[in-house]
């Protein structure tokens, strides 16, 4: 196979034309024969004996073109494509454009080529980092949340029956005089407030003490599941068996050293102070990190090729297939529960998938202008690293993973830290943005 021509028809996309030759398409037209011949059966020839002139008799001349073409069409098609240098980022759409066995073959090859994107601005980016206070208030909220963790149920008789407590009820509901299905239920625990029935119900039965027989007055909402009760009036009569609360215990030394290696309130509330702004400094780092990203997205110049996106959503898919898996659970199974289709999820997929793709280009494109590099020593070390958290030695993960690959991504890495050390701290965006939302 030889390159005739390489043309830049449109952005991103490059037209390649090839030539067989005659001789090497009947080469491999003899090859293609070999192989299926014993699948042809010619009348007066046993199965397979048939010869290849009396079969192109039979089926015409054209009969084992596209076996011989597809012979071809693999890694000569790639080699044409090193040839033009071409980079592409999707598989070479092949259209025949001539084929004889007199004249030989003459293809057309579309490729998708990566796209020279332009990034205007990545240095001096201005960014909001707002880092939350910890507050007195905030800590006692952790503390309470840790009190919460410990508590024990106990049963109340002395009081009625108010918001958070959960209650031991038979319920049985009614329309119209008549009881309907699924409205009934013995012994069950309801936590007030969960908003786990329907409006208005959980909030009557505020009030009233263990014992208590009373009726509650509710209205099912429009979008109900059970259309015969869609908006309409109920009555469900009420047996409160029994009312549970939580009884938190004291936040003192006892409590701080049954929870932590501390062993004092103030030590207890020293660490939790500290880990607090730790992770508030995080927060505000992300957040600084995505508006710098999101920023670059923004500006990003160049048309980026449609494949490019569905390939990133392929993959997520995929490793979401992955992870359902592991949870015992097949796509199709997921499908049925959610009632979404391939289409569905690929659509909740499409806006991430398209911010990754533009990043992805934009940090390439600054390695190539601030012409990063890595040495052998940082990829031997991030390899290792590799290797260890999957407990595989350095020769197998560098057989499952493309160390080219792998070898950008730390250029990468290193062209986001270029952006986010030159960036700027501007809190005024912030409160522009929130000015703006009003």
């Amino acid at each position: 196979m030889s390159l005739k021509s390489s043309t830049n028809v449109s952005a991103n996309t490059h037209e390649l034309i090839l030539e067989i030759s005659a001789e090497d398409f009947n080469k491999a037209i003899l090859k293609a024969y070999q192989k299926e011949k014993n699948q042809i059966q010619i009348k007066g020839f046993r199965k397979g004996k048939a010869p290849l002139q009396i079969i192109e008799k039979y089926y015409g001349e054209e009969v084992f073109f596209d076996s011989a073409i597809n012979e071809f069409a693999g890694a000569e098609v790639f080699a044409a494509v090193e040839e033009a240098k071409l980079d592409i980022v999707d598989r070479p759409a092949l259209e025949v454009v001539s084929a004889s066995k007199a004249d030989g073959v003459v293809l057309k090859a579309i490729c998708t080529t990566r796209p020279e994107v332009n990034v205007p601005e990545y240095k001096g980016l201005k960014a909001p980092k707002v880092i939350d206070a910890v507050t007195d208030d905030v800590i006692d909220e952790q503390i309470e949340a840790a009190r919460k963790r410990q508590a024990r149920i106990i049963t109340v008789e002395d009081r009625e029956a108010k918001m958070d407590d959960e209650v031991l009820i038979d319920f049985e509901g009614f329309k119209d005089g008549v009881a309907f299905d699924g409205g009934k239920g013995e012994d069950f625990p309801l936590t007030l407030g969960s908003h786990q029935f329907i409006p208005g119900f959980e909030e009557q039965v505020v009030g009233h003490k263990t014992g208590e027989e009373f009726d509650i007055e509710v209205v099912f909402p429009t979008d109900y599941q059970m259309k015969e009760l869609a908006g309409e009036k109920a009555t469900f009569k009420i047996n409160l068996k029994e009312i549970r609360t939580q009884e938190l215990p004291e936040f003192d030394d006892e409590f701080v050293k049954d929870v932590s290696e501390f062993e004092t309130v103030d030590e207890y509330k020293a660490d939790l102070k500290s880990k607090l702004e730790e992770s508030a400094q995080k927060k505000a780092d992300a957040q600084f990190e995505n508006y710098l990203f999101e920023t670059i997205i923004n500006n990003l110049e160049g048309e980026i090729p449609e494949c490019m996106y569905d390939q990133k959503i392929d993959r997520e898919i995929q490793e979401f297939e992955m992870r359902l898996k592991q949870s015992q659970m097949s796509l199709d199974l997921y499908f049925q529960y959610t009632g979404m289709d391939l289409d569905d999820l690929k659509a909740t997929y499409r806006d991430r998938a398209v911010n990754e793709v533009k990043l992805r280009l934009a940090l390439e494109k600054i390695v190539e202008l601030e012409n990063i590099t890595v040495t052998e020593e940082e990829v031997e070390n991030g390899l290792k690293e590799i290797a260890e958290s999957n407990n595989l030695d350095v020769d197998q993960v560098k057989r499952i993973i493309n160390v080219a690959d792998y070898e950008m991504d730390l250029k990468v890495g290193k062209a986001a830290d270029i952006v986010k050390e030159n960036a700027v701290v501007d809190n005024t965006l912030a409160q522009k943005e929130e000015e703006a939302e009003k």
